[in-house]
């Protein structure tokens, strides 16, 4: 008797920040006999990920470089910097780079942010991930400037944020190998694009419309629905004419003559 393997995982890589919660939940109740895997990745290391097949599919940070891969833009994150809980920023409800000018900005070395220059006074070193640079604001030693995911991923009580406007933004993406896309791959696609189960195009395809009647046919039943149709009108307009006859002896029952006694 041969064991029944059960099918491979689908792998889905996703970079700090990102949430993929919501299609994973759709993913299970689609396709529940096929796994989904979570694969936590840096972002600077996803793209490598996926060239040399450690997942599936993955949600990255754009720029996506190369032709092997392909690439869905699903959104744009705003841009905040992060600050202790009692500092002077935390008055007002949009920060500019400008307001930063005197201030000690870090630059971790993994930063998502394209910037031609980034705003405040730069730190000596840079520290060596998102998450030190946070720990360095809240012992008071400087500010950071991530995407608002960023700042959600590694909240602290004594810190807060503030969006900083005219600044550089983190888009995030799907993306996965162009030769390896499978009819999995494809299914992912379609959640993350939000088809519905009708509009599937793989597994979950919709199912074909009814077969429909000849016309000679519908057109046989159309005519025999509108005689009966008439022939009810027709009988309507008859009880109604005897109405009138009822009607008019009630009056002439009413109008006669009163009997003579004898």
């Amino acid at each position: 008797m041969t064991d029944v393997q059960p099918p491979a995982p689908f792998r889905l890589a996703y970079v700090p920040g990102v949430t993929p919660a919501k299609w994973v939940r759709v993913w299970t109740e689609r396709l529940p006999e096929v796994p989904l895997s979570l694969v936590p990745v840096p972002a600077a290391e996803a793209l490598a990920l996926l060239r040399e097949g450690g997942a599936d599919t993955g949600l990255v940070r754009l720029p996506v470089d190369g032709e092997d891969l392909s690439a869905i833009p699903l959104y744009t994150e705003t841009t905040v910097v992060v600050v202790p809980k009692d500092h002077l920023v935390t008055a007002v409800d949009e920060v500019a780079p400008e307001d930063l000018a005197e201030e000690l900005v870090l630059h971790p070395v993994d930063d998502v942010l394209d910037w031609e220059r980034p705003p405040g006074v730069a730190a000596k070193e840079r520290p060596a991930t998102t998450a030190d640079a946070i720990e360095l604001v809240a012992a008071g030693v400087g500010l950071l400037a991530v995407p608002q995911s960023l700042a959600r991923l590694h909240h602290r009580r004594d810190l807060t944020y503030r969006p900083l406007k005219d600044a550089p933004e983190s888009r995030v993406a799907l993306s996965w190998p162009k030769e390896a896309t499978t009819d999995l791959v494809e299914e992912f696609i379609g959640i993350v694009r939000g088809r519905t189960v009708n509009s599937w195009r793989g597994r979950g395809a919709a199912q074909p419309a009814p077969e429909r009647k000849p016309a000679a046919a519908r057109g046989s039943r159309k005519g025999a629905s509108t005689g009966k149709a008439s022939g009810g009108q027709r009988g309507a307009g008859s009880g109604r004419g005897g109405a009138g006859k009822n009607t008019g002896g009630a009056r002439g029952g009413r109008s006669g003559r009163p009997r003579r006694r004898g």
